[in-house]
């Protein structure tokens, strides 16, 4: 199999129903952002913390299945798809890791160490691809608990960073006003 065809060099690609739709397509747009995130994600492993790595890679796997879901407007039974069980999940994880953490007093300043630093960047980009997302779903359909992952995902980056910067002992700084 190559790896390329030819197929999109005029600015179209196809959909999982086959479709061709323009790359600008605002569900290119939402799994393309998604995909960016996921390839951020990759950077960042190995932190050095097993339980971090862990939980990160069980989240580009998670990414692949918003994609799939994301790229698949007409889906059925056997198609993989977001589910509340994929939601539970983080939030779980998100509680277990903030069992570790002070609680927030104020915002706080993305940054901190190297591993800490590119959390809060993957966090970001995974909010750009929930705003992506929630523009897509009010032209079309799509599924609610995708809408979900993504914005408990981005809380579990941003409290995976504060936990690295933690166990680092990185220093939170608050923004002055």
């Amino acid at each position: 199999m190559k790896i390329y065809t030819g197929r999109g060099d005029a600015g179209e690609t196809d959909l999982r129903t086959m479709e061709r739709v323009s790359k600008t397509d605002p569900r290119i747009e939402a799994y393309g952002t998604v995909d960016e995130a996921n390839a951020l994600i990759g950077t960042i492993r190995p932190t050095g913390y097993p339980d971090v790595d862990e939980t990160l890679a069980g989240i580009q796997n998670d990414l692949h299945v918003v994609q799939a879901d994301l790229a698949n407007p007409d889906p059925d039974a056997e198609d993989p798809r977001v589910t509340d069980e994929h939601v539970a999940a983080l939030e779980d994880r998100i509680d277990v890791l903030s069992e570790e953490l002070p609680p927030l007093q104020s915002f706080i300043l993305p940054g901190g160490g190297e591993a800490g630093s590119r959390l809060h960047h993957a966090r970001a980009v995974v909010r750009r691809a929930e705003r992506r997302t929630v523009a897509l779903a009010r032209e079309e359909p799509v599924e609610e608990a995708v809408l979900a992952y993504l914005n408990r995902l981005s809380d579990a980056l941003f409290t995976l960073a504060r936990v690295v910067n933690a166990r680092e002992d990185e220093p939170e700084a608050s923004p002055t006003y």
